[in-house]
């Protein structure tokens, strides 16, 4: 089944959110450490309500613990630096749909060590979607295409 992989992620109403999503979606949410925010959060918990127990959520010491427990499964980079459109990669089964710090995106060696880097094509005077919108948008695309739905 798919899943969505966090990198450091730090605003908690985006993860949560984010988990939420999972939640509905039947999906598994990787965070990848350190998280810029305490699991209990006021913040969090308001917007995760109880879809925290129907959720999986995988922690991750950092990037490198992600890749060797999911060798079997491809990570592909949602960024706006990305030249492929989300719309014209085939994605499989495993595959990790991979999410940047809202602040900054993932570190220069996430990009490096990556093959798959995808973006959604949005106006030219606008900069970013929200991370939670970009991992509604392609995970659906994902599901789509594998079609779980």
């Amino acid at each position: 089944m798919i899943s969505i992989a966090l990198f450091k992620p730090d605003i908690p109403q985006n993860t949560a959110s984010i988990l939420r999503l999972c939640a509905c979606l039947g999906l598994k949410l990787h965070i990848i450490e350190p998280c810029g925010f305490n699991l209990n959060d006021p913040r969090f918990k308001r917007v995760i309500m109880d879809y925290i127990n129907q959720s999986s959520i995988i922690r991750y010491v950092n990037f490198k613990e992600l890749l060797n427990k999911n060798k079997k499964s491809r990570v592909i980079l949602m960024s706006t630096k990305a030249k492929k459109s989300l719309f014209r990669f085939k994605f499989k089964n495993n595959d990790i749909i991979l999410l940047g710090r809202e602040s900054k995106g993932v570190a220069d060696y996430v990009h490096k060590e990556l093959q798959n880097k995808l973006k959604i094509p949005i106006s030219n005077k606008t900069r970013s979607l929200n991370v939670a919108v970009t991992a509604a948008i392609a995970s659906a695309e994902a599901l789509r295409q594998i079609k779980k739905f």
